[in-house]
């Protein structure tokens, strides 16, 4: 994907059936640091995500990496069931990242109940409909199922695999995924 001048977009709220999906915040940290530091969370994650994850890692980390560049070529949103308070899991959206340009999070408790597909559809929607995607790369561990299972799900094309490294020492290797646009609005059914 070429750089290009962009303009700033604010993280907006984005709504779901069941979800609502708000950018992070300072405030969000109690929760998501209660759903996020478990291993089985993490272990998928990339070995940049540090375990054991250090006490309050969760709050310095909105606080420095992601509150500074909110809107600013990076979206990160906090999921929300609707009628419930706090964070359950999120979706980072870069327009330049290594290799991907979104990826994603759920608490355990909240898995297998298709929140994460939804969310996703309509992160996909925002990046393609409103900031002009042409295409998404994205990646995950080879053996994360429930990962590779939402790209399924979505309509992208697995197309590679490489090294990778991740918190879990087992896994060594990753998915690479493409959406085009045009693939996501055939997938959408437009």
């Amino acid at each position: 994907m070429s750089r290009r001048n962009t303009t700033d977009v604010p993280v907006p709220t984005l709504v779901t059936e069941r979800l609502i999906l708000r950018g992070i915040t300072e405030a969000d940290a109690e929760p998501y640091e209660r759903h996020f530091v478990d291993y089985e969370v993490i272990r998928h994650l990339s070995a940049e995500v540090p375990w054991p994850f250090p006490a309050g890692g969760v709050g310095a980390f909105i606080r420095d990496r992601i509150v500074p560049v909110q809107g600013q070529d990076r979206w990160v949103w906090g999921l929300h069931r609707q009628g419930v308070d706090g964070v359950i899991g999120a979706i980072d959206l870069r327009r330049y990242g290594e290799r991907k340009n979104r990826g994603f999070w759920l608490g355990r408790e909240f898995w297998g109940k298709g929140y994460m597909t939804e969310a996703v559809i309509r992160v996909n929607d925002f990046a393609f409909d409103e900031l002009g995607f042409e295409r998404l790369v994205f990646a995950n561990a080879v053996g994360n199922e429930r990962s590779r299972n939402v790209k399924l799900r979505t309509g992208a094309r697995l197309v590679g695999v490489a090294p990778g490294a991740f918190v879990d020492p087992a896994y060594t290797r990753q998915e690479i995924w493409e959406l085009t646009k045009e693939q996501w609005l055939a997938w959408r059914g437009r």
